[in-house]
C-alpha cells in the first residue's frame, strides 16, 4: 500500500504542469456560464495564479497578492471572491499590526477543502486500511508502516542535504527545496536572536503549505511524528513542530535551532547524536 503524492491541478479541476510548475490545488467546477470561451479561460488562468499565490504565501492580504502578482488589489479581489464562493479559500481576520482600534485586516488562506480535495479516494482506502492495520496489528503496526513511507523520502534528500555542510541554516534551506520540488510548497526563513538574547537562541522556521496525507494524518498523528524524526535527522539537530495542517494549522511549521553545528554520521548524512530530541509539540490546535 502506498500513499499518494501530490499532483498538479488547475483551478478548474484539471491536471496540467511540469516538475517545474507550482503545485495546484484543484477547484469544484461551477463557474458561472455568459461568458464568451478566450476571456473565461483567461480568467481561470489568472484565478489559478491568484490560487496558487494564496498557497504559497497565505495568510496573504489582496494588497499582497496585487504586489505579488502584478495586479491591482480590486482586481486580486474579484478572484479572491470567486474562489472564496467555491470554497476553496477562506479569510482570516487579523490585527494590523501597530494601527491600534479598527477593522481587523482581511487574509487570506486555502481552506480545508482546498487543502484536502487532492486524491479523497485513494486517501480514504489508505485511511481505511490502516484503521484495520491497527485494530489486527495494534499502533507499533501502524507507525512502522509510516517509518518505511518515510525511508524512501530520506534516502532521496540525505545526500542533497548533506552536500550543505553542517551549517544548520543551509541544510534547512536544502530540506525546504527538496520539499518544494515533491509538492509541500515548502519555504526557511532565518530568524535571527538579537541583543540581549545570545546567538544561540537563532533558528529557522521551515514552513510547508501543503500536505497530500493532511486528512489521513488528522486520524494518525504518528505520521506527523515520524516526519518530524526525519527532518531532526536530516538537519542534525533538535527539531520541534509548531504547527502542522493536519491539526487546524495554516501551514506546517517546524522550528529548527541553528545556534550550533550539525551532528554528522560515519557515511555524510547527518545524524542527529544522543543529546537531540524530537519534539512533536503542537501550538496551534484545531
Amino acid at each position: 500500500m502506498s500513499i499518494p503524492t501530490p499532483a498538479r491541478f488547475s483551478a478548474h479541476g484539471s491536471p496540467h504542469g511540469t516538475s517545474a510548475d507550482a503545485p495546484q490545488v484543484p477547484v469544484p467546477s461551477g463557474t458561472p456560464a455568459g461568458s464568451a470561451a478566450q476571456p473565461h479561460d483567461a480568467d481561470e488562468r489568472t484565478r489559478d495564479r491568484v490560487l496558487n499565490a494564496v498557497l504559497e504565501h497565505g495568510p496573504v492580504s489582496a494588497a499582497e497578492l496585487g504586489d505579488l502578482l502584478g495586479f491591482t488589489p480590486a482586481a486580486v479581489r474579484r478572484h479572491l471572491d470567486q474562489l472564496s464562493r467555491r470554497g476553496v479559500i477562506e479569510v482570516k481576520k487579523a490585527n494590523r499590526a501597530g494601527a491600534g482600534a479598527g477593522r481587523p485586516a482581511r487574509r487570506y488562506v486555502l481552506s480545508s477543502q482546498g487543502q484536502s480535495t487532492l486524491g479523497d479516494d485513494y486517501l480514504d482506502i489508505a485511511t481505511s486500511a490502516l484503521r484495520r492495520l491497527d485494530e489486527m496489528a495494534g499502533p507499533d503496526a501502524v507507525r512502522q508502516f509510516a517509518v518505511e513511507r518515510f525511508a524512501e523520502m530520506e534516502r532521496r534528500y540525505a545526500p542533497e542535504i548533506d552536500q550543505a555542510g553542517p551549517d544548520i541554516a543551509a541544510r534547512a534551506q536544502a530540506l525546504s527545496e527538496a520539499l518544494s520540488r515533491d509538492g509541500f510548497v515548502a519555504s526557511a526563513q532565518s530568524i535571527e536572536a538579537k541583543a540581549p538574547l545570545p546567538a544561540a537562541l537563532s533558528s529557522v522556521q521551515l514552513c510547508q503549505g501543503h500536505c497530500p496525507i493532511q486528512h489521513l494524518a488528522a486520524q494518525f498523528p504518528v505520521f506527523c511524528d515520524v516526519e518530524t524524526e526525519l527532518f531532526s535527522r536530516l538537519v542534525g539537530v533538535d527539531v520541534r513542530r509548531l504547527s502542522t495542517l493536519a491539526r487546524g494549522g495554516h501551514v506546517c511549521t517546524t522550528h529548527i535551532p541553528t545556534g550550533r553545528p550539525a551532528a554528522r554520521g560515519p557515511h555524510g548524512p547527518a545524524t542527529p547524536d544522543s543529546s537531540v530530541k524530537v519534539s512533536n509539540h503542537l501550538q496551534e490546535r484545531p
